[in-house]
Protein backbone atom coordinates (compact mmCIF):
# COMPACT_ATOMS: atom_id res chain seq x y z
CA UNK A 1 0.00 0.00 0.00
CA UNK A 2 1.64 3.39 -0.79
CA UNK A 3 0.83 6.30 0.37
CA UNK A 4 2.43 9.67 -0.79
CA UNK A 5 1.95 12.21 1.83
CA UNK A 6 2.51 16.56 2.43
CA UNK A 7 5.71 17.91 1.79
CA UNK A 8 7.36 18.90 4.82
CA UNK A 9 7.89 22.68 6.20
CA UNK A 10 10.30 24.40 3.59
CA UNK A 11 9.97 21.51 0.64
CA UNK A 12 9.50 23.04 -2.96
CA UNK A 13 6.33 22.60 -3.74
CA UNK A 14 4.51 20.09 -5.36
CA UNK A 15 7.38 17.80 -3.33
CA UNK A 16 6.78 14.80 -1.50
CA UNK A 17 8.08 12.11 0.69
CA UNK A 18 8.76 8.11 -1.07
CA UNK A 19 6.05 6.02 -1.48
CA UNK A 20 5.67 3.82 1.72
CA UNK A 21 7.52 6.19 4.37
CA UNK A 22 4.45 7.21 6.57
CA UNK A 23 5.14 8.29 9.61
CA UNK A 24 4.30 5.47 12.14
CA UNK A 25 2.22 8.26 14.29
CA UNK A 26 0.14 8.34 11.13
CA UNK A 27 0.06 4.45 10.71
CA UNK A 28 -0.99 4.49 14.50
CA UNK A 29 -3.82 7.09 13.93
CA UNK A 30 -4.88 5.86 10.52
CA UNK A 31 -5.94 2.63 12.70
CA UNK A 32 -7.90 4.71 15.83
CA UNK A 33 -9.80 6.48 12.80
CA UNK A 34 -10.97 3.37 11.15
CA UNK A 35 -12.03 1.66 14.07
CA UNK A 36 -13.75 4.89 15.35
CA UNK A 37 -15.43 5.73 12.50
CA UNK A 38 -16.73 2.24 12.40
CA UNK A 39 -17.62 1.44 15.48
CA UNK A 40 -19.80 4.80 14.91
CA UNK A 41 -21.66 3.77 12.01
CA UNK A 42 -22.17 0.62 13.69
CA UNK A 43 -23.17 2.19 16.95
CA UNK A 44 -25.84 4.32 15.20
CA UNK A 45 -27.75 1.59 14.27
CA UNK A 46 -28.57 0.05 17.81
CA UNK A 47 -31.06 3.60 18.05
CA UNK A 48 -32.21 2.80 14.24
CA UNK A 49 -32.73 -0.57 14.46
CA UNK A 50 -35.37 -1.43 17.53
CA UNK A 51 -38.69 0.25 15.34
CA UNK A 52 -38.60 -2.16 12.69
CA UNK A 53 -37.96 -5.20 14.90
CA UNK A 54 -40.68 -4.24 17.36
CA UNK A 55 -43.08 -3.32 14.62
CA UNK A 56 -45.53 -6.53 14.80
CA UNK A 57 -45.69 -5.96 18.97
CA UNK A 58 -46.43 -2.69 18.76
CA UNK A 59 -49.19 -3.94 16.12
CA UNK A 60 -50.46 -6.12 18.66
CA UNK A 61 -49.75 -4.05 21.96
CA UNK A 62 -50.52 -0.45 20.87
CA UNK A 63 -53.07 -1.35 18.18
CA UNK A 64 -51.12 0.21 15.57
CA UNK A 65 -52.21 -0.93 11.56
CA UNK A 66 -49.56 -1.73 9.24
CA UNK A 67 -50.02 2.07 7.43
CA UNK A 68 -50.01 3.51 10.87
CA UNK A 69 -46.23 1.41 11.28
CA UNK A 70 -45.60 2.70 7.60
CA UNK A 71 -46.20 6.86 8.51
CA UNK A 72 -43.77 6.11 11.49
CA UNK A 73 -41.53 4.59 9.70
CA UNK A 74 -41.92 7.21 6.63
CA UNK A 75 -41.77 10.55 9.22
CA UNK A 76 -38.28 9.07 9.92
CA UNK A 77 -36.95 8.63 6.76
CA UNK A 78 -38.13 11.71 5.37
CA UNK A 79 -36.82 13.47 8.25
CA UNK A 80 -33.43 11.28 7.43
CA UNK A 81 -33.40 12.95 3.86
CA UNK A 82 -33.57 15.90 4.47
CA UNK A 83 -30.94 15.66 7.38
CA UNK A 84 -28.79 14.14 4.39
CA UNK A 85 -28.61 18.17 3.22
CA UNK A 86 -27.92 19.27 6.48
CA UNK A 87 -25.78 17.27 7.51
CA UNK A 88 -23.70 17.59 4.53
CA UNK A 89 -23.58 21.76 5.04
CA UNK A 90 -22.89 21.38 8.91
CA UNK A 91 -19.94 18.74 8.23
CA UNK A 92 -18.73 21.76 5.79
CA UNK A 93 -19.43 23.63 8.13
CA UNK A 94 -18.55 22.28 12.29
CA UNK A 95 -16.38 19.63 10.86
CA UNK A 96 -17.13 15.90 10.58
CA UNK A 97 -16.09 15.16 14.77
CA UNK A 98 -18.80 17.98 16.10
CA UNK A 99 -21.56 16.52 13.79
CA UNK A 100 -21.15 12.98 14.28
CA UNK A 101 -20.69 13.28 18.13
CA UNK A 102 -24.13 15.89 17.91
CA UNK A 103 -25.77 12.83 15.74
CA UNK A 104 -24.98 10.06 18.49
CA UNK A 105 -25.81 12.56 21.73
CA UNK A 106 -29.18 13.11 19.75
CA UNK A 107 -29.66 9.54 18.65
CA UNK A 108 -29.29 8.31 22.54
CA UNK A 109 -31.83 10.70 23.81
CA UNK A 110 -34.55 10.03 21.01
CA UNK A 111 -33.71 6.23 21.79
CA UNK A 112 -34.81 6.80 25.51
CA UNK A 113 -37.83 8.50 25.03
CA UNK A 114 -38.89 5.94 22.30
CA UNK A 115 -39.23 3.46 25.21
CA UNK A 116 -41.52 5.63 26.92
CA UNK A 117 -44.22 6.59 23.71
CA UNK A 118 -47.46 4.86 23.61
CA UNK A 119 -49.14 6.83 20.84
CA UNK A 120 -49.14 7.23 16.76
CA UNK A 121 -48.22 11.18 17.07
CA UNK A 122 -45.51 10.84 19.60
CA UNK A 123 -43.65 7.97 18.07
CA UNK A 124 -43.71 10.22 14.62
CA UNK A 125 -42.69 13.09 16.10
CA UNK A 126 -39.65 11.37 18.16
CA UNK A 127 -38.63 9.49 14.83
CA UNK A 128 -38.45 12.97 12.88
CA UNK A 129 -35.76 13.71 15.46
CA UNK A 130 -34.03 10.26 15.22
CA UNK A 131 -34.10 10.76 11.14
CA UNK A 132 -32.42 13.90 12.03
CA UNK A 133 -29.80 12.66 14.13
CA UNK A 134 -28.85 9.64 11.80
CA UNK A 135 -28.19 11.63 8.91
CA UNK A 136 -25.16 12.68 10.42
CA UNK A 137 -23.43 9.38 10.09
CA UNK A 138 -22.58 8.19 6.71
CA UNK A 139 -21.35 11.88 5.03
CA UNK A 140 -18.89 12.28 7.90
CA UNK A 141 -17.86 9.32 8.72
CA UNK A 142 -16.52 8.82 4.91
CA UNK A 143 -15.71 12.39 4.98
CA UNK A 144 -13.21 11.58 7.43
CA UNK A 145 -11.92 8.49 5.74
CA UNK A 146 -11.36 10.62 2.50
CA UNK A 147 -8.90 12.51 4.93
CA UNK A 148 -7.21 10.03 5.93
CA UNK A 149 -7.09 7.42 2.80
CA UNK A 150 -6.01 8.31 -0.98
CA UNK A 151 -8.13 6.79 -3.80
CA UNK A 152 -5.85 4.07 -4.84
CA UNK A 153 -6.57 2.27 -1.88
CA UNK A 154 -10.07 3.44 -0.75
CA UNK A 155 -11.71 0.37 -2.80
CA UNK A 156 -9.84 -1.85 -0.77
CA UNK A 157 -10.20 -0.29 2.74
CA UNK A 158 -13.63 0.63 2.13
CA UNK A 159 -14.65 -2.93 1.47
CA UNK A 160 -13.63 -3.38 4.80
CA UNK A 161 -14.69 0.01 6.42
CA UNK A 162 -18.20 -0.48 4.55
CA UNK A 163 -18.86 -3.54 6.39
CA UNK A 164 -20.08 -1.31 9.13
CA UNK A 165 -23.78 -0.95 7.82
CA UNK A 166 -24.00 -4.47 7.30
CA UNK A 167 -22.54 -5.44 10.45
CA UNK A 168 -24.34 -2.72 12.35
CA UNK A 169 -27.37 -3.99 10.88
CA UNK A 170 -26.74 -7.50 11.73
CA UNK A 171 -25.69 -6.88 15.30
CA UNK A 172 -28.25 -4.11 16.39
CA UNK A 173 -31.21 -6.52 14.75
CA UNK A 174 -30.63 -9.71 16.84
CA UNK A 175 -29.81 -7.77 19.65
CA UNK A 176 -32.89 -5.54 19.77
CA UNK A 177 -34.71 -8.76 18.90
CA UNK A 178 -33.51 -10.26 22.18
CA UNK A 179 -34.26 -7.42 24.41
CA UNK A 180 -37.92 -7.90 23.33
CA UNK A 181 -38.16 -11.03 23.99
CA UNK A 182 -36.68 -11.10 27.38
CA UNK A 183 -37.61 -7.35 28.54
CA UNK A 184 -40.22 -6.25 26.22
CA UNK A 185 -40.21 -3.71 23.39
CA UNK A 186 -39.56 -0.62 25.58
CA UNK A 187 -36.41 -2.10 26.63
CA UNK A 188 -35.29 -2.90 23.01
CA UNK A 189 -34.99 1.30 22.59
CA UNK A 190 -33.54 1.69 26.16
CA UNK A 191 -30.49 -0.98 25.32
CA UNK A 192 -29.84 0.05 22.00
CA UNK A 193 -29.00 3.87 23.83
CA UNK A 194 -26.38 2.72 26.46
CA UNK A 195 -24.78 1.19 23.77
CA UNK A 196 -24.38 3.97 21.62
CA UNK A 197 -23.21 5.81 24.30
CA UNK A 198 -20.42 3.57 25.05
CA UNK A 199 -19.28 4.30 21.26
CA UNK A 200 -19.76 8.08 21.53
CA UNK A 201 -16.99 8.34 24.51
CA UNK A 202 -14.78 5.43 22.66
CA UNK A 203 -15.27 7.71 19.41
CA UNK A 204 -14.35 10.71 21.37
CA UNK A 205 -11.11 9.77 22.53
CA UNK A 206 -9.83 8.14 18.84
CA UNK A 207 -11.23 10.24 16.00
CA UNK A 208 -9.94 13.32 14.17
CA UNK A 209 -11.38 14.38 11.06
CA UNK A 210 -8.17 14.63 9.12
CA UNK A 211 -4.01 14.33 10.33
CA UNK A 212 -3.32 18.17 10.05
CA UNK A 213 -5.38 18.28 13.10
CA UNK A 214 -3.06 16.22 14.93
CA UNK A 215 0.10 18.33 13.40
CA UNK A 216 0.89 15.33 10.91
CA UNK A 217 0.83 15.23 7.05
CA UNK A 218 -1.79 14.92 4.76
CA UNK A 219 -2.39 11.61 2.90
CA UNK A 220 -3.22 12.94 -0.77
CA UNK A 221 -3.37 11.23 -3.94
CA UNK A 222 0.39 10.13 -5.95
CA UNK A 223 1.19 13.15 -7.69
CA UNK A 224 -0.92 16.26 -6.45
CA UNK A 225 -0.20 18.46 -3.51
CA UNK A 226 -2.10 19.00 -0.22
CA UNK A 227 -4.74 21.55 -0.64
CA UNK A 228 -5.40 24.50 2.06
CA UNK A 229 -7.02 24.29 5.16
CA UNK A 230 -9.61 26.55 4.06
CA UNK A 231 -9.90 27.60 0.76
CA UNK A 232 -13.10 29.03 0.39
CA UNK A 233 -16.49 27.65 -0.74
CA UNK A 234 -16.66 24.01 -2.04
CA UNK A 235 -17.61 24.04 -5.67
CA UNK A 236 -18.32 20.84 -8.14
CA UNK A 237 -17.92 20.99 -11.59
CA UNK A 238 -20.42 20.20 -13.99
CA UNK A 239 -19.26 16.63 -14.83
CA UNK A 240 -19.35 16.27 -10.85
CA UNK A 241 -22.33 17.12 -9.98
CA UNK A 242 -23.67 14.72 -13.14
CA UNK A 243 -22.08 11.96 -11.68
CA UNK A 244 -23.22 12.93 -7.98
CA UNK A 245 -27.02 12.90 -9.65
CA UNK A 246 -26.46 9.55 -10.92
CA UNK A 247 -25.19 7.55 -7.85
CA UNK A 248 -27.53 9.37 -6.24
CA UNK A 249 -30.40 7.89 -8.54
CA UNK A 250 -28.67 4.39 -8.25
CA UNK A 251 -29.19 4.50 -4.76
CA UNK A 252 -32.57 5.48 -4.56
CA UNK A 253 -33.67 2.18 -6.14
CA UNK A 254 -31.13 0.07 -4.17
CA UNK A 255 -31.61 1.50 -0.96
CA UNK A 256 -35.73 1.63 -1.48
CA UNK A 257 -34.59 -2.63 -1.92
CA UNK A 258 -32.51 -2.51 1.19
CA UNK A 259 -34.48 -0.37 3.64
CA UNK A 260 -38.23 -2.50 2.50
CA UNK A 261 -36.03 -5.56 3.82
CA UNK A 262 -34.70 -4.15 6.65
CA UNK A 263 -38.03 -2.45 8.10
CA UNK A 264 -40.56 -5.00 6.73
CA UNK A 265 -39.04 -8.36 6.31
CA UNK A 266 -39.39 -9.31 10.61
CA UNK A 267 -42.86 -8.06 9.98
CA UNK A 268 -43.49 -10.34 7.27
CA UNK A 269 -41.67 -13.53 8.78
CA UNK A 270 -44.33 -12.95 11.71
CA UNK A 271 -47.24 -11.82 9.98
CA UNK A 272 -46.49 -14.17 6.76
CA UNK A 273 -44.42 -17.04 8.28
CA UNK A 274 -46.18 -17.10 11.38
CA UNK A 275 -42.71 -16.86 13.48
CA UNK A 276 -42.29 -15.16 17.10
CA UNK A 277 -40.75 -11.74 16.77
CA UNK A 278 -38.04 -12.56 18.24
CA UNK A 279 -37.44 -15.20 16.05
CA UNK A 280 -38.65 -13.20 12.99
CA UNK A 281 -36.14 -10.28 14.25
CA UNK A 282 -33.19 -13.13 14.36
CA UNK A 283 -34.03 -15.06 10.88
CA UNK A 284 -34.02 -11.28 8.97
CA UNK A 285 -30.61 -11.04 9.80
CA UNK A 286 -29.68 -13.74 6.91
CA UNK A 287 -30.12 -10.91 4.42
CA UNK A 288 -27.24 -8.68 6.28
CA UNK A 289 -24.76 -11.79 7.06
CA UNK A 290 -24.93 -12.70 2.92
CA UNK A 291 -23.69 -8.70 2.59
CA UNK A 292 -20.60 -8.80 4.45
CA UNK A 293 -18.47 -11.51 1.82
CA UNK A 294 -20.89 -9.21 -0.94
CA UNK A 295 -19.21 -5.83 0.34
CA UNK A 296 -15.65 -6.86 0.87
CA UNK A 297 -15.68 -8.77 -2.53
CA UNK A 298 -17.08 -5.76 -4.77
CA UNK A 299 -14.33 -3.30 -2.75
CA UNK A 300 -11.31 -6.20 -3.73
CA UNK A 301 -12.37 -6.52 -6.84
CA UNK A 302 -12.54 -2.43 -7.45
CA UNK A 303 -8.81 -2.07 -6.84
CA UNK A 304 -7.25 -4.96 -8.13
CA UNK A 305 -8.98 -5.80 -10.87
CA UNK A 306 -10.42 -2.65 -11.95
CA UNK A 307 -8.14 0.06 -11.38
CA UNK A 308 -10.41 1.74 -8.92
CA UNK A 309 -13.18 1.97 -11.60
CA UNK A 310 -16.39 1.62 -9.74
CA UNK A 311 -19.30 1.02 -11.53
CA UNK A 312 -18.13 -2.17 -13.57
CA UNK A 313 -18.32 -4.37 -10.48
CA UNK A 314 -21.17 -2.39 -9.09
CA UNK A 315 -22.88 -3.21 -12.28
CA UNK A 316 -22.01 -6.99 -12.36
CA UNK A 317 -23.40 -7.13 -8.57
CA UNK A 318 -26.52 -5.48 -9.50
CA UNK A 319 -27.39 -7.76 -12.53
CA UNK A 320 -27.13 -10.51 -9.62
CA UNK A 321 -29.47 -8.68 -7.74
CA UNK A 322 -31.75 -8.45 -10.27
CA UNK A 323 -31.80 -12.40 -10.26
CA UNK A 324 -31.79 -12.31 -7.11
CA UNK A 325 -35.28 -10.32 -6.67
CA UNK A 326 -36.91 -12.63 -9.27
CA UNK A 327 -36.21 -15.68 -7.70
CA UNK A 328 -37.92 -13.61 -4.24
CA UNK A 329 -40.90 -13.12 -7.01
CA UNK A 330 -41.22 -16.85 -7.73
CA UNK A 331 -40.30 -19.11 -5.08
CA UNK A 332 -40.24 -16.55 -2.30
CA UNK A 333 -43.74 -17.02 -1.81
CA UNK A 334 -43.22 -21.07 -1.29
CA UNK A 335 -42.26 -21.26 2.05
CA UNK A 336 -39.97 -19.75 4.90
CA UNK A 337 -36.69 -21.60 3.80
CA UNK A 338 -37.27 -20.31 0.26
CA UNK A 339 -37.47 -16.91 1.50
CA UNK A 340 -34.44 -17.23 3.82
CA UNK A 341 -32.78 -18.19 0.97
CA UNK A 342 -33.83 -15.35 -1.10
CA UNK A 343 -32.70 -13.21 1.53
CA UNK A 344 -29.31 -14.70 1.88
CA UNK A 345 -28.69 -13.89 -2.05
CA UNK A 346 -30.43 -10.13 -1.67
CA UNK A 347 -27.63 -9.70 0.69
CA UNK A 348 -25.00 -10.93 -0.75
CA UNK A 349 -25.55 -8.93 -4.33
CA UNK A 350 -27.48 -5.58 -3.40
CA UNK A 351 -24.43 -4.54 -0.37
CA UNK A 352 -21.11 -4.56 -2.51
CA UNK A 353 -22.80 -2.06 -4.86
CA UNK A 354 -24.44 -0.20 -2.20
CA UNK A 355 -21.20 -0.06 0.09
CA UNK A 356 -19.00 1.13 -3.24
CA UNK A 357 -20.66 3.59 -5.15
CA UNK A 358 -21.64 5.37 -1.73
CA UNK A 359 -18.36 5.07 0.16
CA UNK A 360 -15.28 5.11 -2.28
CA UNK A 361 -17.32 6.46 -5.41
CA UNK A 362 -18.83 9.65 -3.26
CA UNK A 363 -15.35 10.34 -2.04
CA UNK A 364 -13.72 9.83 -5.59
CA UNK A 365 -16.10 12.37 -7.38
CA UNK A 366 -14.51 15.25 -5.35
CA UNK A 367 -11.96 16.41 -3.18
CA UNK A 368 -10.85 15.76 0.50
CA UNK A 369 -12.38 19.01 1.32
CA UNK A 370 -15.40 17.87 -0.82
CA UNK A 371 -15.61 14.35 0.23
CA UNK A 372 -18.88 14.97 2.96
CA UNK A 373 -20.72 17.12 0.93
CA UNK A 374 -20.30 14.75 -1.89
CA UNK A 375 -21.23 12.00 0.38
CA UNK A 376 -24.57 13.44 2.23
CA UNK A 377 -25.73 15.13 -1.40
CA UNK A 378 -25.86 11.35 -3.00
CA UNK A 379 -26.88 9.64 0.69
CA UNK A 380 -29.47 12.35 0.11
CA UNK A 381 -31.03 11.94 -3.22
CA UNK A 382 -31.01 7.74 -1.94
CA UNK A 383 -32.89 8.14 0.50
CA UNK A 384 -35.91 9.36 -0.31
CA UNK A 385 -36.02 5.71 -1.81
CA UNK A 386 -36.54 4.49 1.68
CA UNK A 387 -39.43 6.98 2.58
CA UNK A 388 -40.90 6.00 -0.70
CA UNK A 389 -41.19 2.23 -0.32
CA UNK A 390 -42.57 3.04 3.47
CA UNK A 391 -45.14 4.57 2.48
CA UNK A 392 -46.33 1.90 -0.31
CA UNK A 393 -45.87 -0.81 1.37
CA UNK A 394 -47.71 -0.29 3.99
CA UNK A 395 -50.56 0.28 1.93
CA UNK A 396 -49.98 -2.04 -0.45
CA UNK A 397 -49.93 -4.82 2.53
CA UNK A 398 -52.78 -3.57 3.74
CA UNK A 399 -55.13 -3.33 0.54
CA UNK A 400 -53.89 -6.73 -0.60
CA UNK A 401 -54.93 -8.29 2.59
CA UNK A 402 -51.37 -9.24 3.11
CA UNK A 403 -50.32 -10.97 -0.34
CA UNK A 404 -46.49 -10.06 -0.17
CA UNK A 405 -46.67 -11.13 -4.53
CA UNK A 406 -46.81 -6.81 -5.94
CA UNK A 407 -44.12 -6.17 -3.14
CA UNK A 408 -41.57 -8.30 -4.37
CA UNK A 409 -42.72 -7.39 -7.79
CA UNK A 410 -42.39 -3.82 -6.93
CA UNK A 411 -38.60 -5.09 -5.53
CA UNK A 412 -37.47 -6.70 -8.96
CA UNK A 413 -38.69 -2.93 -10.39
CA UNK A 414 -36.78 -1.01 -8.38
CA UNK A 415 -33.36 -3.70 -9.36
CA UNK A 416 -34.22 -3.37 -12.90
CA UNK A 417 -34.13 0.06 -12.65
CA UNK A 418 -30.69 0.30 -10.26
CA UNK A 419 -28.75 -2.27 -13.25
CA UNK A 420 -30.21 0.15 -16.03
CA UNK A 421 -28.43 3.69 -13.93
CA UNK A 422 -25.49 2.13 -13.45
CA UNK A 423 -25.38 1.23 -17.35
CA UNK A 424 -25.73 4.38 -18.30
CA UNK A 425 -23.15 5.64 -16.52
CA UNK A 426 -20.81 2.36 -17.68
CA UNK A 427 -21.36 4.35 -20.98
CA UNK A 428 -20.18 7.79 -19.86
CA UNK A 429 -17.53 6.05 -18.46
CA UNK A 430 -16.18 4.49 -22.19
CA UNK A 431 -17.19 7.78 -23.21
CA UNK A 432 -15.21 9.91 -21.47
CA UNK A 433 -17.93 11.73 -19.38
CA UNK A 434 -16.89 10.19 -16.04
CA UNK A 435 -14.52 9.01 -14.25
CA UNK A 436 -15.73 6.30 -11.32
Amino acid sequence: MSTVLRSPPGASPGSSTEPGQMPDALRYWRWRVFASTWFCYVGFYFCRKPFSIVKSTLKTELGFTADDLGQIGSAYLIAYAIGQFVAAGMGSRLGARINLLLGMSLSIAVGVACGFANSRGTFMALMVLSGLAQATGWSGNVGTMANWFHRQERGKVMGWWATNFTMGSLIAGPFAAWVLGNYGWNASFFAGSVVLSAILVFFSFNQRDRPEDLGLPAVIEPGTVAEAADSGPIRFSRQAWTNILMVGLFYFFVKFIRYALWGWAPFFLTENYHLSSENAGYWSTAFDVAGIPGVFLCGWLSDRVFKSRRVTVSLISTLGLVAATGLLCTVGLASLDAFIACLLFLGLTLYGPDALMTGAGAMDIGSRRSAVVAAGIISGFGSVGPIVQELLIGKMYDAKSGDLGPIFAMLLGSAIAAALTLLVMLWRNKSGRADL
